[in-house]
């Protein structure tokens, strides 16, 4: 039987698994498709890394090692949902609620090394890069795109006197710094870091490479950041502007909050002058973001002199942007709560703003510390103040082609991210003893190293070549030729490009501002461009542009051509996924849009027809996608508040529609004949399944956990309607 596996994540997107799965394995078991589940949550991840340490009845598989093993595969097909990147503030609450539950793990402030090993291998993005064996190829459906232009979102107004800006560093950040090199041949590197005496530590060693593979190493001078940072909390509060920090806390899982941490001590350094020993003696890291040092103030002596320090710096500072007014968390609480690629795209649609100590929206200033993507953010600005906000009705696309596969790193070196403890160099060394890079460093400095495989550079090239050929849209290589690493992908792409058969196409190589400003003067015009980018700005552009375009990039079709002809699924970011879990504890109602679960099926559907010759499996996919337009035209994508259609609603109807489809189609007649009856029950029962939904909405809803819920009181949530329930079991 051919199968499909779908991941079992976090969040909104796995509450929303529990109510959408059955009709998934309902609809497929009727095409001889199996849908089998694998469990790669964090709280799963955590559980999988400790097996050896838990009694037997608490053991669970490794489903993250399985799957990338399988990802290597041709017969691979995964459904990926999006799951939490965890920074260190969700990782422990993560393992509170387990030791909760009865799980016997270590705290992670309290872990021997073994143990601090293992959770600093679940840290940040360690989902993605063991299953990503693929290129990224992300982009708006058509139904979406159509729906957007026919119901548009919301955007803010722009005008050209707007203060907001994004502010940069200039000199001795990771961009300025960085050197590359490609490998003649395979080889073993080491890092070293040499201090002024002599003595060499290794940072990291027996560091395979393999010919062809550009390897970059850069440095980030704390001295030049927390200058930069003095500047421009001084610039804030002479501008009057909110002031905010756009970093990467999660998937940059060390060098940013390193980063976040200069910040919050950049802001407060009166407190951190007078106090910053008991603070770290207490363990109360700046690290960690200015919630959990609030949070721990209780159990000092001097706890109340460092709050009202506290208090005094952040009256006497500029006003911050926030998470939340109503609550008082600013956006220096938690290194998690504004991550870049969702937080500026957020306030460029509401006219550059972003909302204040008072409530109310305010322009602000933008920091982005390391200059490497900066300026596409400051493009985008700078084109909104001159021409105001975009049109969703009319604007075009900018889809992506994303260098990713094989763990291509540009934030993923986190084996080699280091703090450095003291001055000397650090050096990338060979072998034989061959220094291949070189930094001067000081104590405090942050120092990484990057990889990226030749082979997934070639599949790049070669998709890029293969969606502008599909597509007939124009293509731009982002490439920074002020970046070492950018400079040596050039070279190859140019080398790359000359294998394929590019004529008629239009392929350009340029800069990230460059490539932003034409891309965007191209979507006035109604006029779609194709991103090909690294690993970084993929994840930046496929927020920043669906964002603008279609509202959200929950909503992007994400397909990953596995290397060795598998395929990978996504189905859109999670980044709004825990206010949408706090609503449904709070108010049973869960506004999550499973809109790129839909799209993901529909292709999962596709490849598995193409890869098996199951035609049924295509089938289907292709009324799953017509339903999934109806669905977008009749307006049956989730609300926003009680009493209103929410995701389990969303599923209901979309089965309406997915059944309808299939009994019309005429291309199975068997299909037809077995979908006839279920859509004329899910039709004639749909006001009662309404009803049904809706009626539990408002009160709290108990789900037994957050990272770690019960399965059956989850289900009991998720799928409250008896009606829905009848007709969907007995399809299965």
């Amino acid at each position: 039987m051919a199968k499909i596996i779908y991941t079992l994540t976090d969040e909104a997107p796995l509450f929303a698994t529990y109510s959408f799965l059955p009709i998934v394995e309902a609809f497929t078991a009727s095409a001889g498709v199996e849908v089998e589940t694998r469990d790669i949550s964090l709280a799963g991840r955590i559980l999988a890394a400790f097996a050896d340490r838990l009694p037997a009845s608490q053991q669970v598989p490794d489903s993250l090692s399985e799957l990338g093993a399988l990802a290597k595969t041709p017969e691979a097909n995964i459904i990926k949902l999006p799951n939490v990147s965890a920074s260190i503030p969700q990782l422990e609450a993560a393992i509170a609620e387990l030791n909760a539950l009865g799980f016997d793990l270590p705290a992670y402030a309290d872990a021997d090394a073994d143990a601090q090993a293992r959770y600093d291998a679940i840290k940040g993005s360690a989902v993605n890069p063991v299953l990503r064996e693929g290129n990224s190829d992300r982009r708006a459906p058509l139904a979406v795109k159509n729906y957007a232009r026919k119901h548009p979102h919301s955007m803010g107004a722009w005008s050209a006197d707007s203060k907001t800006e994004v502010a940069t560093m200039d000199r001795d950040d990771f961009r300025a710094n960085e050197l590359s090199v490609i490998m003649p041949e395979a080889d073993t590197l080491r890092i070293q870091l040499v201090d002024a005496t002599g003595d060499i530590t290794v940072l990291k060693g027996d560091l395979a490479v393999l010919a062809g593979e550009v390897v970059d190493a850069t440095v980030m001078r704390a001295a030049a950041l927390d200058a930069f940072l003095t500047e421009q909390i001084a610039r804030a509060k002479a501008s009057g502007v909110l002031f905010s920090v756009h970093l990467k806390a999660t998937m940059m899982k060390v060098s940013d909050p390193i980063l976040f941490g200069h910040v919050v001590t950049a802001f407060l350094p009166a407190t951190f002058a007078a106090f910053g020993d008991d603070l770290a003696a207490a363990g109360l890291s700046a690290n960690n973001g200015l919630g959990a040092i609030l949070a721990g103030l209780d159990g000092l002596p001097n706890g109340a002199a460092i709050k009202a320090s506290i208090d005094a710096e952040l009256a006497a500072g500029p006003a911050l942007a926030m998470v939340n007014s109503d609550k008082g968390i600013t956006n220096l609480h938690v290194p998690s709560d504004v991550i870049v690629d969702a937080s500026m795209p957020a306030m460029i649609r509401i006219g550059g703003k972003m909302w204040g100590p008072d409530g109310q929206e305010a322009d602000t200033l933008a920091v982005i510390p390391d200059s490497s993507y900066a300026g596409v953010y400051q493009a985008v600005v700078d084109d909104c103040k001159a021409h105001g906000a975009y049109d969703p009705v009319t604007m075009g696309s900018v889809p992506n082609v994303g260098l990713m596969a094989q763990a291509a790193e540009e934030y993923g070196s986190h084996n080699k991210t280091f703090e450095i403890t003291r001055a000397g160099k650090v050096q990338v060394v060979t072998a034989s003893g061959e220094v291949l890079m070189e930094h001067d460093v000081a104590a405090g400095d942050v120092w990484r190293a990057c990889q990226t495989k030749d082979a997934p550079i070639r599949d790049w090239v070669k998709l890029a070549v293969t969606r502008a050929r599909v597509s007939g849209t124009p293509a731009i290589f982002w490439l920074d030729p002020a970046r070492a690493h950018d400079r040596n992908l050039t070279g190859l792409v140019e080398k790359y490009l000359a294998e394929h058969d590019t004529a008629g196409l239009s392929i350009e190589i340029l800069s990230p501002v460059e490539a932003t400003q034409k891309s965007v003067e191209r979507i006035r015009q109604g006029l779609d461009t194709i991103s090909v980018t690294g690993n970084v700005l993929r994840d930046y552009n496929t927020d920043l542009f669906p964002i603008l375009e279609v509202g959200t990039s929950a909503k992007m079709l994400s397909v990953v051509p596995l290397m060795n002809g598998g395929g990978l699924f996504e189905t859109g970011a999670g980044g709004s996924a825990p206010k949408h879990v706090q609503q449904l504890q709070a108010e049973n109602y869960l506004r999550w849009d499973s809109l790129g679960e839909f799209l993901a099926l529909a292709e999962s559907l596709a490849h598995l027809a193409r890869t098996s010759g199951n035609e049924r499996a295509a089938v289907l996919g292709t009324a799953l996608d017509a339903a999934t337009g109806t669905l977008l035209d009749e307006n049956k994508s989730p609300a926003r508040r009680v009493g209103q259609i929410d995701n389990r609603g969303s599923h209901a109807w979309l089965a309406v529609y997915w059944a309808e489809e299939l009994a019309a189609q005429t291309d199975d007649a068997e299909l037809a004949a077995t979908f006839a009856p279920v859509a004329e029950r899910l039709r004639a029962n749909a006001d009662t399944i309404s009803a049904e939904l809706i009626s539990v909405q408002g009160a709290p809803a108990d789900l037994g956990g957050y990272y770690r819920p019960v399965p059956e009181k989850a289900v009991a949530v998720m799928r409250p309607s008896a009606t829905l329930n009848g007709i969907i079991d007995a399809l299965r």
